[in-house]
């Protein structure tokens, strides 16, 4: 994409989401667990969040897989936006009020 094209999509509000009839995985509050995996070069699965247990909050629709987008696949799929608890992430000294949410394609 030219640095044009990409000028005119920002100043049109233009987003990657995706029209497909792709049927989710998940739905809201449904407890998932994240892959615990190593992949070489970037992930956007935070270490800290790796193996560990949340819940799906929302379906923000289907989007480009960024990690492979990035290698010139596309791999569109859901992005949901998951709640998990400090304690969950950090360990019993995490306060039991707390929460992350992070927003995670249907891969990872």
């Amino acid at each position: 994409m030219t640095l044009q094209a990409v000028a005119a999509l920002i100043a049109s509000g233009g987003s990657a989401k995706k029209e497909s009839g792709a049927a989710p995985k998940f739905h809201a509050g449904d407890r998932v667990r994240s892959k615990n995996n190593h992949p070489h070069g970037h992930t956007r699965l935070p270490r800290y969040a790796r193996g560990k247990a949340g819940v799906v909050e929302r379906d923000h629709g289907i989007f480009p897989f960024n990690d492979s987008n990035a290698h010139g696949k596309e791999n569109p799929q859901h992005v949901y936006l998951v709640r998990f608890a400090a304690r969950e992430l950090w360990g019993e000294m995490a306060s039991d009020k707390d929460s992350l949410f992070l927003d995670l394609w249907e891969d990872i």
